[in-house]
């Protein structure tokens, strides 16, 4: 039995982590994944299990809430009509594959590695929310044939790579080949159950020694994390959404580019100097 006052310690950090997720996704639109991921890294590494395997831990308990999280959005925005299926059909088989592929990579990597690759993929991300604009387009159509061959499993490996859902990776494609913002939103969260269940499932099968993950932790699946964070973000989210209303969505948009930035720059200084 894991020690109570430990226990008490991982259940506070996980509702302030769960909480701040919440209101960055009411308030922003994105995705819990890209907050979850270092938020759950520095909590356990706080906690003493900084080992070899944490950022699997790490990713694969992201990737599990976003399973939630992704049903509960497409719901919504399929009531709406916005959820453009045509598109989603076609390309979840790549995605889907994608995201086998990344779960069997993320297997063979350590956690510095892991560190590595979420930190530069992070500061693309970054910089295209910072200096990215809504009128630039690659064509007006999305991607057929041989194009979308290659990158709806690139979607899914490094969405899996990362522990997070479509939206970072689906809504800029989705815009950049001229589909309305609240269509490639919308689609993106069918994107992001496609790229999680599968993963989950991997993760969950990931032979991790229980001594080096913390307590209620199944596969590379935390259990406390996940409910704690499903409950935390279902009560904050609308809090979010509300401060949304009442604030410039370019300033939004500035501020969370520039706080992906610090966040991605501190995990590849932990990377590099660890």
């Amino acid at each position: 039995m894991p020690d109570t006052g430990l226990l008490i310690e991982m259940l506070f950090l996980l509702i302030g982590i769960g909480a701040f997720a919440g209101v960055l996704a009411g308030l922003l639109g994105v995705g819990g994944g890209i907050v979850l991921v270092p938020g759950f890294f520095y909590a356990f590494t706080a906690l003493g299990y900084g080992n070899e395997q944490l950022m699997q831990v790490c990713l694969g308990t992201s990737l599990a809430t976003i399973i939630v999280t992704s049903i509960r959005s497409l719901s919504s925005h399929n009531k709406k009509g916005a959820v453009d299926w045509d598109i989603l059909k076609r390309w979840a088989p790549g995605i889907v594959v994608g995201a086998l592929i990344g779960v069997l990579v993320a297997s063979a990597l350590r956690s510095r590695e892991l560190q590595l690759l979420f930190g530069c993929i992070g500061l693309v991300i970054g910089l295209y929310l910072l200096f990215g604009r809504q009128h630039w387009r690659l064509g007006e159509e999305m991607p057929g044939g041989i194009r979308r061959i290659i990158l709806s499993p690139m979607i899914g490996f490094l969405s899996t790579l990362m522990g997070i859902g479509g939206g970072s990776f689906g809504v800029p494609l989705m815009t950049l080949y001229g589909r309305p913002i609240h269509r490639a939103v919308a689609t993106a969260a069918g994107f992001g159950l496609t790229i999680a269940v599968p993963s989950v499932l991997g993760f969950l099968l990931l032979p991790i020694p229980g001594e080096a993950t913390p307590p209620y932790t199944v596969g590379a699946v935390n259990l406390p994390a996940f409910l704690i964070v499903i409950c935390m973000t279902t009560l904050t989210a609308p809090l979010g959404a509300k401060l949304a209303h009442a604030t410039d969505p370019k300033l939004l948009r500035r501020i969370f580019a520039i706080f992906l930035l610090m966040v991605a720059l501190n995990m590849l200084r932990k990377a590099l100097m660890g």
